[in-house]
């Protein structure tokens, strides 16, 4: 089951696709962030779903929310998708303990041994503002991110304008 919205992301550390250390806090900074569970890399719907996401990067980049993919692909796996597809997205390896990120995250298939199609969107507390997932072999379409990353931007002003009553005393 998929973790709730309006609750905090768990922390995770992972090798990226170079086999640098990285961390969710590292992510997140000043920006949101769209954690993209994918079963399998190189599988076809997969690279379709990834090369859709590389053809809507202006969408992500106009919202300040970077897209980060993992699943329980190896670094070395990851890094020639990557450069086989033409990927400038951080791709995280959840690779062991076998999809240990995404079993914290209720994104993980027991009886199949990798992560469903499940997205969470991040803001920059690392606040889990929307989620979503597809079945086993549907690609989760760009609409749907078009209307989290909404859903993101609204939360987030709120929250904001929120805190800014707080801070000054208005109710």
């Amino acid at each position: 089951m998929l973790l709730p919205e309006d609750t905090p992301a768990p922390e995770f550390e992972l090798a990226d696709q170079f086999g640098a250390a990285c961390a969710l806090s590292d992510l997140r900074g000043r920006r949101g962030v769209a954690l993209v569970f994918f079963p399998l890399a190189f599988s076809p719907t997969c690279t379709g779903e990834w090369r859709s996401l590389h053809e809507s990067r202006d969408l992500f980049d106009a919202a300040g929310v970077r897209v980060v993919g993992i699943s329980v692909d190896s670094t070395a796996s990851l890094r020639a998708y990557a450069e086989r597809e033409g990927l400038d997205a951080t791709l995280l390896a959840d690779f062991w303990p076998h999809g240990a990120v995404a079993r914290r995250y209720g994104a993980f298939l027991e009886q199949r041994g990798f992560a469903t199609r499940a997205t969470y969107l991040i803001d920059a507390a690392g606040i889990i503002r929307v989620r979503f997932a597809s079945p086993p072999g549907e690609a989760r379409p760009i609409d749907a991110y078009r209307a989290a990353i909404a859903t993101l931007a609204t939360t987030t002003a709120t929250a904001t304008t929120a805190a800014d009553a707080v801070g000054t005393g208005r109710d």
